[in-house]
């Protein structure tokens, strides 16, 4: 069974909400940005009493589009510092949010129960192995240095590559939950952290990995949904991030339907209340 900090996830369990803190000024959506400590632990605690089970912290944007690489010096000063406002506010389990195995290593020697890593262990070469030492739960994202489909076919490639190289690295399979990195296949980006593609629409992408979503349980891993306010509604609906909340919530419903396992959100209290709702129609 796989679990972050107590928190069990997959199988039978019902779909646990992940809300996102971003201690990065860079981050694409404002509304989720807390950078002092007292902004950090207030987030946590609000985050904890409208019901999420788990914190995600990010100290480094990675979106495609955004030129946002600071010193790995700067991430782990953020991370290490927002992992222990939210441990000294709420119980509830962390998650550190980042491609780099050096941030990675001092998130979890700080606390962090859980590595986010939306480029699936490829990034950095040293990521598995920190991970794999550590024994902690490990989110992998579908990512690919070389060019890919943006089919659900590429996006199950990437993955069956990445659980190739935790499982080398000595990575349990109890402890992979995989994520399709919505909003990470792009035809160009700013930054390292996307992979390219060119078969199609970016947002034409992203609308066909939830709506085929339930393909990748061919993996047999828990699955991590992050559609939250993501770019694919603002140019499909012409939204701007602080509009996006209504389309973000039947993306995540329709991810939950489609076998997703967590979600990770920006709107924990509204993703809360759709999710519990959701679970009472489908008694």
């Amino acid at each position: 069974m796989t679990a972050i900090g107590g928190v069990s996830v997959g199988g039978r369990n019902s779909p646990k909400v992940m809300g996102i803190i971003n201690v990065s000024p860079e981050s694409f959506y404002k509304g989720s940005i807390r950078t002092s400590d007292q902004e950090i632990a207030a987030a946590a605690k609000e985050m904890q009493q409208a019901g999420a089970h788990i914190i995600d912290i990010g100290a480094m944007s990675t979106a495609p589009y955004l030129e946002t690489i600071i010193p790995v010096e700067e991430e782990i000063k953020r991370l290490n510092s927002a992992i222990k406002a939210v441990k000294g506010a709420c119980s509830l389990p962390v998650s550190a949010d980042t491609p780099r195995a050096k941030a990675a290593s001092e998130a979890i020697a700080a606390g962090a129960d859980a590595i986010n890593d939306v480029t699936g262990l490829k990034y950095d070469n040293k990521m598995a192995g920190v991970i794999a030492k550590a024994g902690v739960p490990v989110i992998i994202g579908a990512y690919s240095k070389a060019a890919a489909t943006g089919r659900i076919a590429g996006t199950i490639k990437a993955l069956k590559e990445s659980i190739a190289l935790a499982r080398k690295a000595g990575i349990a399979d109890s402890n992979m939950i995989i994520d399709p990195s919505i909003g990470f296949f792009r035809k160009e980006g700013k930054n390292p952290f996307f992979t390219k593609m060119s078969d199609m629409p970016w947002y034409t992408r992203d609308i066909e990995v939830l709506h085929e979503l339930h393909k990748l349980a061919t993996l047999k891993k828990p699955v991590c949904v992050s559609a939250s306010r993501k770019s694919f509604m603002g140019h499909l609906l012409d939204l701007k991030t602080e509009d996006r909340l209504a389309p973000s919530l039947v993306c995540e419903a329709v991810a939950v339907l489609n076998g997703a396992s967590i979600i990770r959100t920006h709107n924990v209290k509204e993703t809360v209340q759709a999710l519990t709702i959701l679970q009472l129609l489908m008694l």
